[in-house]
Parts: structure tokens; sequence; C-alpha cells
């Protein structure tokens, strides 16, 4: 049925509108003799699908991108589509007819933001015009056939009033914070994937001064800190076709030194460019901000001095008290079973002892899941002090 329908689409010079096509697809439904197998039940369903596959470039998945409940949709072969919606991850009722089918859906995403994908190279990792983040990879390396991955992000800018209102975060805790941003306190957040990171990085960000200069430094653009008014954003770039033209994280941390930051954001580490981000935080750039994949505070520490000897060869010790110098809070999220993302940990990076870290726990989770406040004070006090919040924390 989808063939002859677009074979008829072909032969009109100027492209039908949507009612008319959908009057043809249920013209041609009814003149084949194969409706008569079909459970009545099923003819809506059977119509709507050919309709969604011809009416626009994004076919099935058209309904999924235009739901503004449906956060992530993921795409696991050609027969299996779940999407994430309303903080639940749900199977959706639909399926390509053939790996080849989602396979040119991956190409078009890809072509959209002008990548290419193939056999010799399987894999896009890309960011829409939208804003939408897509991954999509090929059947020559996933064992369940093509699969496709699109994080959406809401058009709504997630603020921390928003984020009180969920339950992710105390109002208490949300006023120290900020303060803490306010004051020029280098911060990192970690946390698993899909635990907000990046919707937390962007509301705490909002806290800036607007007339502070901000370089913000991302692999594929997701910050949108409109309350900044003398910003610049930087986004990394694949090599080309040729293997060439490739701008990593590192290059565009060095290249931020000499713009003038008052503050550095850098999206998410992941890898040799923690060295970079280290450096730019132990060099005058108070109030920088970072994220990272860890599961624990103490854990994201441990995959920081990983990736910092990615690229150094220098002891553990001068590693740990680079990172120790650095770094002044820890913030760590979590995604429960539920889908509700929440903050669970806040602590003081108060200094290297030789040893270990020296960290000060200033929140903490109890055993209902409630954030409370400990009765640890905040160390370093000098610039807390220095912005009028001495009554804080």
């Amino acid at each position: 049925m989808c063939s002859i329908a677009r074979k008829w689409l072909t032969e009109h010079e100027d492209r039908p509108g949507n009612e008319e096509l959908m009057r043809y697809l249920e013209d041609a439904f009814f003149d084949n003799t194969c409706f008569r197998k079909v459970e009545i039940s099923s003819i809506r369903t059977i119509i709507d699908s050919v309709y969604s596959r011809l009416s626009n470039k994004y076919g099935i998945l058209y309904g999924l991108l235009n739901d503004g409940d449906v956060n992530e949709i993921m795409v696991n072969g050609p027969y299996t589509i779940y999407a994430e919606k309303n903080r639940r991850v749900i199977p959706i009722d639909d399926a390509f007819t053939s790996e080849e089918e989602l396979e040119e859906t991956i190409r078009m995403f890809a072509s959209d933001v002008h990548r290419e994908i193939n056999e010799a190279n399987p894999i896009v990792d890309a960011r829409l015009p939208n804003g939408y983040r897509v991954n999509g990879v090929l059947k020559n390396v996933a064992l369940n056939g093509p699969i496709l991955t699109i994080r959406k992000f809401s058009e709504h800018d997630i603020d921390m009033n928003d984020l009180i209102s969920y339950g992710s975060i105390s109002r208490e805790c949300a006023e120290d914070l900020c303060s803490l941003v306010k004051s020029g306190y280098n911060i990192f957040i970690s946390g698993g994937t899909s635990s907000g990171k990046t919707t937390f990085l962007n509301a705490l960000a909002a806290s800036i001064d607007p007339n502070e200069r901000a370089i913000i430094i991302e692999d594929s653009a997701e910050l949108r800190i409109n309350s900044l008014r003398n910003k610049v954003h930087m986004e990394c770039r694949m090599a080309n076709s040729m293997g060439k033209g490739a701008i990593s994280m590192e290059h565009l941390i060095r290249t931020s030194l000499r713009m003038r930051p008052d503050r550095i954001i850098v999206g998410e580490v992941r890898g040799r460019e923690v060295v970079d981000m280290i450096q730019a935080m132990n060099t005058g750039h108070e109030g920088s901000m970072s994220t990272g994949h860890g599961n624990s505070i103490k854990g994201m520490l441990n995959r920081l001095e990983t990736m910092y000897m990615m690229d150094a060869q220098i002891p553990v010790y001068s590693i740990k008290s680079q990172i120790a110098n650095a770094i002044d809070i820890f913030i760590h999220l979590r995604r429960d079973s539920d889908g509700l993302r929440k903050l669970v940990e806040v602590a003081e990076l108060a200094g290297f002892d030789g040893n270990d870290y020296v960290l000060n726990y200033l929140y903490t989770t109890d055993g209902t899941g409630r954030l409370k406040r400990t009765n640890n004070a905040l160390k370093d006090r000098s610039r807390l002090i220095r912005a009028g919040y001495e009554g804080r924390l």
C-alpha cells in the first residue's frame, strides 16, 4: 500500500494536501481485496500508519516528536520502539516495516545536519536544528538491527522554581546553591545517564550575573542560558569524510582562555579535556561549572582522576591535588525508578590530605529519600562573605 501511494504522489506535480492524501489512502485501502482479512478495529491504525509515512519525512516518529510529554525516543531495531513519557518508559505500538526503512530514517536525520553515515562510518551523533540530540547506529555494528535514540529538550526553560515544584530539590538547598554560584565557587555536577545534569546546570547557571562574560563549551549544544548577555557558545565538530577538520573539547577550552572569560562552563567532560578544564579552574576563572557521568561524588572523583591520567603522565598525588584545588562544590543527581530526577548529595571539596580527598557533606539523603541539610558548615567561606551571603551555609 505504501509503494502504491508513493507512486501516486510522484505522479502529482504539486504535492497533494493532507486531506486529499488521507482520502486517497482510505479509498486505496478499501479498493484492495486484502482489506477483508483485516479486523475492523485495526483498519484505522493501518491507514494512519501509512499516512504518517507519506505525509512527512519523519514517518512513524512524527507523532512522538511532536508529543510534548515525550522526552526520549528509543528505537531498538525496526520492530521495537520505546519512549519516555511523563517520566515512565513505555512501549510504542508501532514499528518500521524493515531494517532498510529504519536505516533510511537514520540517514535522513544525519543529512539534516550535514553528517554522513554509512557502513564505513556506522555511527552518527548529532544535534538537530531544534536542539534535539540524535544518535544512530547502523545494523552492521548493532546486533538487533539499526538503533536510533532521540533525546528531546523542553521548549520551556526549566528553572530552579520548576525543579523545586517537581520535588527534585528543596527550596533551602536551591537558595544555598544559587548563593554559591553568585559567590564564584567552582561547581561540578555528577550523575548517571538521563539524571538531569544538563537541565540542572542550565537552571543553576541562571544565577550568574547577566553582565559577566561566560564561555560555554559543549560536545553537542544543549545548554540554553538565556539570562546571560555577554556569552560565547561553542560546539565541538567531528572530522569530515576525509578525516580532517575535527575540533575537540580540548581545543575549545584552550581557545576560551584567550577570550577573556569570567567563567567557563563545560557541558560535560568525558576524556582528556578534563585536564584543560582543571587547569582553567586553577587559573583564576572562579565560578566555572561542568558535569560528568558518575554514580556518586566519590565515584566521580575517581573518574576525573582516570580521565586526567589519559592525557597526563604525572603522579596520582599531583592529579588529586590539582582536582582538589580546582573544584569547590560537588553536586550529585540521581534518576529514581519512578523517573523522578533529584539531587541526592552536595559536598564541599575541602582539600587533599596527602592520601585522599577531604569531603565536607552539606546535604545528604536520609533513609526515606528526603534531602536534608547536615550540621556541617561550609569551610571555605571567604567568597561567600565577600559576596554578601555570610548567613548561608
